[in-house]
């Protein structure tokens, strides 16, 4: 796009203060031919002839209209004399002698034509600067872009040429190769355009990015600007669209135009989402100006004269709102998933993030990369820099796993409440609550092992037992039964021990009904429901296609669902149960170790485990 019109110049002085200081100057010349910034001091001609004649006066000029001279002192006057009066009249008439007139020096000013031609000049210079200010503001507000009044339906888009470009490039992405190798061939349609359509290859119209956020569709965007040797525009969808039907899609217009200027070249729609919904959906059908808006993409894209060279590039979190006609191949051609990265893209996501910093040794890049599954790259990226902001409180010019552990805590958890105040009845509550979570999911054979166990407060927890994920592409029903069965036997435990019930478990008991409830609904993992699918996640009606929340099944069903979920939950629990008095031991050992130390690491852990029982294991207090 064309640069927006700026508002300085003159190494990037605003033109305000030019305006000003050429007010000034003409200002001043002015003055100084008016006599306004040195105007002498007016006598009597009189008075004047008599210093001329007492010999005050030595050298004076003559003008059309009066006489000007310099006293000895230094003070400058003035005199003005009679349309018809001659020096030699004035002289006989003040009776100046001649002796005194042939020591005189008189100079005549012959620039009074100039001096008027000059203060005609300088009395109209202010008017025409008034109306060249003018002029160039309305072309402004004419031609200067989408932010003037006259350039409300030009694009906004930001133009990045060779002067310009970032220095991102594709060996700063990681984690996402596949997707990097997807938009790499973008960039290699247009430097060597020759190679693909000697094979008869067309170069695709667009390509869309769909991930979570923060998995880097943007930075692959910075990559291709980095790497591609063409104009590169980027805009955010929600800048197309205003209050006013029309106005987006005159800036689509506006854009498409000035890319095919460039041809060939890149176009960059950011969160595209906000322009390209579904046509037609939610409460009150569409909205007219963002539809128009899309219309106008629609046609510009791949509209009755699509012989361009310009590559569209977009990115969304949100691909299940679009419109289908924009999903079409010979609009958006491809569709790179940019997904969550594996354990050995976080690695090489750690990797980069870690250049320039003084992380030491002892830190393993790869066991944080096994300890974050399910971080995208943001994630991993505000990690490193959480921890150099540890080492950098504790006064440490490096970093060192600590930091990167408290780093993580602070992400996962929240950060710790030094001030919390726990009695010591609070503390051993939660000391078993947490044995009890670390205990069954050690034993039980479908989780995934214990990395850290705390009972210091964090965030809104007052304790956490952080497991140490593994990357899966499928679950099974084990594994389901196994993880509500671990996140209820926090509540086990108090039951087992104390024989009574807290309200430390509220945030267990939603994660365990969530788990139940998909295990029914949405993966057929009950034999009473049947292998159905009662997934109840339409969406908004502002978003989705449906103008109204419903459920595709019967009050028979929605009873059947119910119980399953209440016998998957209770069969759970009962497993906690008998897991804990099968190794009531160790949850005893395991419970004092944590009042006493308050945190254990995962090699402590599981030398306690491993430890042959000593003492009987006790009866439940209650059945």
């Amino acid at each position: 796009m064309d640069e927006q019109p700026k508002n300085n110049s003159g190494g990037g002085v605003p033109i305000w203060v030019w305006i000003i200081t050429a007010l000034a100057i003409v200002l001043g010349i002015q003055l100084w031919f008016s006599g306004g910034l040195n105007r002498p001091q007016e006598i009597p001609i009189s008075e004047f002839m008599e210093q001329v004649k007492n010999g005050q006066i030595n050298e004076f000029v003559v003008r059309r209209d009066r006489f000007l001279a310099d006293l000895p002192n230094g003070t400058s006057i003035s005199a003005a004399k009679g349309p018809t009066d001659t020096l030699k009249d004035l002289f006989e008439i003040y009776q100046v002698p001649q002796n005194r007139i042939g020591q005189l020096v008189i100079r005549n000013n012959n620039l009074e034509g100039w001096n008027t031609f000059l203060s005609i000049g300088f009395s109209i210079l202010p008017i025409l600067l008034l109306i060249w200010i003018f002029t160039r503001g309305f072309r402004q507000l004419q031609g200067g872009g989408g932010n003037s009044i006259f350039g409300f339906g030009r694009s906004r888009a930001r133009t990045i040429n060779d002067g310009d470009r970032p220095t991102v490039t594709f060996s700063d992405v990681a984690g996402v190769e596949e997707a990097k190798e997807e938009v790499q061939e973008v960039v290699q349609f247009l430097r060597e355009p020759e190679k693909f359509v000697q094979v008869g290859a067309r170069i695709p119209k667009g390509v869309l990015m769909v991930g979570p956020p923060g998995t880097g569709k943007t930075l692959l965007a910075r990559a291709i600007a980095g790497e591609a040797g063409v104009p590169f525009f980027h805009i955010s969808g929600s800048e197309f669209v205003e209050m006013f039907v029309g106005v987006g899609a005159s800036r689509v217009r506006d854009l498409f135009d000035k890319a095919k200027q460039h041809a060939p070249s890149i176009v960059f729609v950011d969160e595209i989402d906000a322009v390209g919904r579904q046509r037609g959906a939610g409460l009150g059908g569409g909205h007219d100006e963002r539809e128009q808006t899309l219309n106008q993409i629609l046609v510009e894209m791949d509209g009755f004269s699509n012989e361009t060279n310009v590559i569209v590039i977009a990115a969304t979190n949100r691909a299940d709102v679009l419109d289908p006609a924009l999903l079409r191949p010979g609009r958006f051609d491809r569709k790179v998933v940019v997904d969550l990265p594996d354990v050995r893209g976080r690695e090489a996501i750690l990797k980069i993030h870690s250049r320039g910093k003084p992380i030491t040794n002892e830190v393993s890049l790869s066991d944080m990369a096994r300890l974050t599954a399910g971080f995208s790259g943001a994630d991993l990226a505000n990690l490193v820099n959480e921890a150099a902001i540890f080492a950098a409180r504790r006064g440490r010019n490096q970093v060192i796993p600590l930091d990167f552990q408290d780093a993580f805590d602070r992400i996962v958890i929240g950060p710790e409440r030094k001030s919390a105040v726990m009695s010591e009845e609070d503390k051993e509550v939660l000391a078993y609550h947490e044995a009890g979570h670390a205990l069954v999911q050690f034993f039980l054979p479908h989780t995934d092992p214990v990395q850290k166990i705390t009972i210091i407060p964090r965030g809104r927890a007052g304790g956490f037992v952080m497991s140490l994920p593994q990357d899966r592409l499928l679950y099974t029903r084990e594994h389901f039964e196994d993880r509500i069965a671990t996140t209820l036997a926090g509540r086990a435990a108090e039951e087992v021990v104390f024989g009574r019930i807290t309200t430390g478990a509220s945030n267990d008991l939603q994660q365990a009904t969530r788990f139940a409830r998909a295990m029914v609904m949405q993966f057929g993992m009950s034999p009473r429901a049947g292998l159905l699918s009662f997934d109840e996640s339409s969406g908004s009606v502002f978003l989705g296609r449906d103008l109204s929340y419903g459920r595709n099944y019967s009050e028979a069903t929605a009873t059947v669902i119910d119980e399953e979920v209440n016998r998957i939950s209770d069969e759970a629990y009962q497993r906690a149960k008998e897991t804990l008095r099968a190794h009531r031991d160790k949850l005893e050992k395991l419970a004092q170790l944590l009042i006493e130390v308050e945190t254990l690491d995962r090699e402590e852990f599981e030398a306690l485990m491993n430890q042959e029982p000593l003492i009987p294991v006790d009866e439940p207090v209650m059945a």
